[in-house]
C-alpha cells in the first residue's frame, strides 16, 4: 500500500471510531453485525448499501483490510440491520466483481463517501434468510 493510500486509511478508521459508535445507534442507519474472529462478540458496523430481492450489497472501501470483512472471512453469517429490522444472512466476499459499477447502483451518499475514501473496493453481498 502506498503512503498516502496508508495515510488515508489511517485517518478513515480514526474518523470512524468516533462516529460509528453514533451511527449505528440512529434507528434507521443501516447496521452489519458480524461475529469478532478472536471473542466471538457482536460487531456492528454502519454500512451503506441496498436490498435488491432478497440479497443486500455493499462496497468495503478497504477491501480485505477492513476489520469486517475479516470477521466476515472468519465466519460469513451476519445479521443486517435494514430499516429498523434485523435479517439474518451469509455474507459472500466478491473479488470479482467490478465494485466501482456496483457503487453505482448503491445510495448516492455513500457511493461519494466510498470512493473518496476507498483505496481497494470490495464488493459484499449478503444473502438474506426469509
Amino acid at each position: 500500500m502506498s503512503r498516502f493510500a496508508d495515510l488515508r486509511y489511517r485517518g478513515a478508521t480514526a474518523f470512524q471510531r468516533r462516529v460509528n459508535p453514533l451511527l449505528r445507534r440512529l434507528p434507521f442507519q443501516t447496521v452489519l453485525e458480524t461475529r469478532g474472529r478472536v471473542f466471538g462478540l457482536p460487531r456492528p458496523t454502519p454500512v451503506g448499501g441496498r436490498r435488491v430481492g432478497d440479497c443486500f450489497w455493499l462496497v468495503s472501501e478497504f477491501g480485505e483490510r477492513a476489520q469486517y470483512v475479516r470477521n466476515i472471512k472468519a465466519d460469513p453469517r451476519v445479521r443486517v440491520r435494514i430499516r429498523g429490522r434485523w435479517h439474518e444472512g451469509t455474507a459472500h466476499l466478491l473479488p470479482d466483481d467490478d465494485a466501482v459499477a456496483r457503487l453505482r447502483r448503491l445510495p448516492r451518499f455513500n457511493g461519494l463517501a466510498v470512493r473518496a475514501l476507498g483505496t481497494d473496493l470490495l464488493t459484499v453481498r449478503v444473502d438474506l434468510a426469509g
